[in-house]
């Protein structure tokens, strides 16, 4: 089974308080939230314990996100001893943009495609992590992740998504090349 990894994260400080957008890395990670389909599960890591997560991404044969290549790996990188750009990973948002020519939100793509959006927005995972509800912090990023996983594997069934558009509801066209093994890679399949 291919080692995919559908990824999201939360971070602690706002662009405001970074002096802008284009200093992710400064945002700091407040919890990471994955879905492993090698497991069949879901999994979260608040900062203290991404030395365990790290691993994970590191031997992924790919890492599934939505804007996670100018946004989610931005903000992990400081945390990793090896580049994480250099893992394959496919980036929803990026292939939509490719379609459209512009990007969309990922809770106007779940309305579309699933018929439900998102759980929350950024701001309020702000204020959970600030309010110390780490409970409710890892609820919406998991969401956040399920959500992902239900659009992408939407998109490899049917090869497009649906997005709300006002109030009708569009197609993009989507051809999503699957993972492929890593050579070089070793994956465990089970413990004992």
């Amino acid at each position: 089974m291919l080692k995919k990894i559908v990824l999201d994260l939360e971070t602690q400080k706002s662009f405001q308080e970074v002096g802008g957008r284009g200093k992710n890395h400064l945002l700091k990670i407040s919890v990471a939230c994955i879905y492993d389909y090698s497991t069949d599960k879901y999994s979260s890591f608040e900062e203290h314990e991404l030395a365990k997560l790290a691993p994970i991404l590191q031997t992924a044969d790919q890492i599934i996100g939505y804007n996670i290549k100018d946004f989610d790996f931005e903000v992990i990188q400081p945390y990793l001893n090896f580049d994480i750009f250099k893992i394959p990973y496919l980036d929803l948002l990026e292939e939509i943009e490719k379609v459209l020519r512009h990007r969309i939100k990922l809770d106007v793509l779940a309305q579309g495609t699933l018929g439900s959006g998102k759980t929350g927005s950024g701001l309020e995972a702000l204020l959970f992590y600030k309010n110390g509800r780490m409970d409710l912090l890892k609820k919406y990023c998991l969401d956040d992740v399920k959500i992902t996983k239900q659009v992408y594997d939407y998109a490899m069934r049917n090869g497009k998504v649906l997005y709300k558009d006002f109030f009708k509801t569009k197609e993009i066209a989507l051809q999503l090349a699957d993972a492929v093994p890593r050579l070089g890679v070793m994956h465990q399949a089970a413990l004992f």
